[in-house]
């Protein structure tokens, strides 16, 4: 597992969006955290999937950018972000398993067949009635 450094990450405050009244207007409390993966501690492989996402919050540079701004307090929206960022990178860091292609079974096949059967006579019984 690979674990985010705070300081590696650059926190800046900005001004909160959305509904607060003059508390919104007046203190900076929402948080931009930059996070650049290419200069980051991290693994390659993991920066490589990082990189290879397609997040709009990663930009040309290689910097992910996340906003944070949930809460009142500037503090706890810092912990937000990384939080944010922590789990971004775990789901980067988890190596999907490989899928192998196998052939249906003999008995799947035939049950299988034996539905598509099953339901085309049916629907031949819904055609017209004729005397």
């Amino acid at each position: 597992m690979a674990v985010i450094q705070p300081s590696e990450v650059e926190f800046t405050a900005i001004r909160a969006q959305g509904p607060g009244g003059q508390n919104v207007n007046k203190v900076s409390c929402a948080v931009h955290a930059r996070f650049d993966i290419a200069a980051s501690s991290l693994p390659e492989r993991v920066k490589e999937r990082l990189l290879a996402l397609r997040d709009t919050r990663i930009t040309q540079e290689g910097v992910l950018v996340i906003k944070a701004q949930a809460s009142r307090s500037l503090e706890q929206n810092k912990e937000d972000a990384l939080r944010r960022l922590q789990e971004l990178v775990d789901a980067a860091a988890h190596v999907p398993v490989v899928r192998r292609a196998t052939k249906p079974t003999r008995g799947s096949q035939l049950r299988r067949v034996d539905a598509k059967v099953r339901s085309g006579k049916i629907k031949a019984l819904r055609g017209k009635v004729t005397d």
